[in-house]
């Protein structure tokens, strides 16, 4: 048995399917900038944080 919080897969998440908010789309702009990638369209929550799971563990600025 595990004493940390339990991380749900955004997928599901009650609110996963809806439209990535702005903050979301901003740090994805910046993300995608700085990792020499397009900028991802019509995302939505989930596929929004997934990404930005993503991109921040490949990102030089937020590595230790």
């Amino acid at each position: 048995m595990s004493n940390g919080p339990v991380e749900k897969d955004p997928e599901d998440r009650a609110t996963g399917g809806e439209p990535v908010t702005g903050p979301q789309e901003s740090h994805l702009r910046t993300l995608a900038r700085e990792a020499g990638e397009d900028e991802p369209e019509n995302l939505s929550k989930a596929e929004a944080s997934e990404l930005i799971d993503e991109l921040q563990g490949r990102s030089k600025r937020l590595q230790k």
